[in-house]
């Protein structure tokens, strides 16, 4: 029987790999490949393609996060309502859930550029309407729900598309560098964001932030243009047939390293990530302020995110075992915060949890993709994003009325509460699942002199091992 020190993901292949303690005699040879060399930060930066990618987004990401806060402010202006700016996020990820893995279909069917070049048009017309019936002084709050499910439908097919359109933009070895990147350029995008539209919503008004967000969509539609097809990989495109929905469920449901990190998004996703709700009503109720301090307190979250992606971007594999712990450790830190009452130690964890949260969804991110099968990436990830944002609505619908019943802070220690539970449950079915066991076991901390009687002190522990 031999204890078992972790489990690790091989990113080449979609199946778990048991590493078994290095003290142990009796483990196995070493693998056929040797440890991956870590990549530069930046590696995936010196492709053309990526490159511009890269720099359209971090301009349309800087706009989408503008129109967030200011999307929030401005529900919460007009309803005075927690809850309706909960609506607003769950009619804006609704579709997600609804749809997703028709999303994902018809990323595995069309080419990706393709239909990032639609997407991102239609992102362009909804965030200029809703910046008129801004500016104009027009806008009710049925406005903004239907131009928020209207940018959910968008999002059905541009984010598997995005997604997975980093595998055709850099070769293999550079997916794991290219998604962590991504993800930091998400992340500085949530940090440029809510600065700056705290600063024009205080300084100009609601309405230029949604202005500045319909411009920024042209920087990507520009960058899309101007690649070149040549140098790109595409992928295998699938036919039309019947049955592929269910094809690509089965593919995750037999596939452990897809499995996994997937039951851990919906949870995460659904309980953990709703700061939109909580960090309003914080800056309102709690610390009695508005919109500015609002936008630091959303900065203070992306600064530790630009962190963990930074971080996350030299990693060459990644551990279910560390995900796992990720998990446990975003649930943890929204607890801890939930319990924190004074301003300056709060901003200090929201870097925590910042940093906890996006080097969860990036090492679920790069995994996924890497251990996918090409011609059902898109399926496989239309899964993973409709369990990450699909399960936002439920969340943000219990998430708003906790907050709206009992309070930020309790909402906060419940959220957490819930993501760490399920992670600990999720990693017992792992270890099951994987032909492990749990087993108490008996170690003496002090065994006293021969002759002298039984140990003075014995506690319990837990042993993973091998079931026989």
């Amino acid at each position: 029987m031999t204890v078992l020190s972790h489990l690790h993901v091989n990113s080449h292949a979609p199946f778990l790999h048991l590493h078994r303690d290095p003290d142990d005699p009796d483990r196995g040879a070493p693998g056929p490949t040797g440890p991956a060399e870590r990549p530069r930060t930046f590696a995936a930066l010196h492709i053309r393609n990526y490159r511009l990618f890269f720099t359209g987004q971090v301009v349309s990401n800087t706009g989408t996060w503008m129109q967030r806060i200011a999307q929030d402010w401005l529900v919460l202006s007009l309803t005075n309502s927690p809850l309706a700016v909960g609506i607003t996020t769950a009619l804006q990820f609704l579709p997600m859930l609804l749809f997703g893995l028709w999303g994902g279909l018809l990323a595995d069917r069309y080419p990706k550029r393709r239909l990032l070049l639609i997407t991102q048009s239609a992102m362009l017309l909804l965030a200029a309407a809703l910046a008129v019936l801004t500016v104009t002084g027009a806008v009710q709050v049925w406005h903004v729900y239907v131009i928020a499910a209207g940018l959910g439908l968008a999002t059905v097919v541009d984010n598997p598309a995005r997604q997975t359109f980093v595998n055709e933009m850099v070769p293999h070895e550079l997916v794991r560098n290219a998604v962590s990147l991504n993800s930091g350029n998400f992340q500085l995008a949530r940090m440029l964001g809510p600065a700056v539209a705290g600063v024009l919503i205080s300084a100009v008004g609601i309405g230029s932030a949604f202005v500045l967000n319909a411009i920024s969509y042209v920087a990507v539609l520009t960058a899309l243009a101007m690649m070149r097809p040549a140098e790109l990989l595409p992928s295998p495109l699938v036919s039309r047939a019947k049955g592929q929905l269910r094809e690509g469920l089965r593919y995750v449901r037999r596939t452990p390293a897809l499995l996994w990190p997937v039951v851990l998004v919906f949870f995460i996703g659904t309980f953990g990530y709703n700061f939109a709700i909580i960090l309003s009503a914080y800056t309102k109720d709690v610390f009695v302020s508005g919109a500015d301090l609002y936008g630091l307190l959303n900065t203070a979250i992306a600064v530790g995110s630009v962190a963990g992606a930074l971080m996350a971007a030299r990693r060459s594999t990644a551990r279910l075992a560390l995900l796992f712990g990720v998990a446990a450790a975003v649930g943890l830190a929204l607890v801890v915060l939930g319990l924190t009452p004074w301003f300056w130690p709060f901003v200090a964890l929201l870097v925590v949890v910042g940093f906890v949260s996006v080097t969860f969804n990036t090492l679920g991110n790069s995994t996924v993709q890497l251990a996918s099968d090409p011609e059902l990436r898109g399926r496989v990830m239309s899964l993973y994003m409709l369990v990450f944002m699909g399960g936002t609505p439920i969340g943000s619908l219990v998430v708003g009325w906790i907050t709206e019943s009992w309070g930020a802070p309790i909402a906060l220690i419940i959220s957490g509460a819930i993501c760490l539970v399920a992670t600990l449950i999720a990693g017992l079915l792992a270890l099951r699942g994987a032909g492990l066991a749990v087993r108490p076991a008996v170690r003496s901390l002090w065994a006293g002199p021969a002759g002298a009687g039984p140990a003075a002190v014995s506690v319990p522990s837990v042993r993973v091992a091998e079931r026989v």
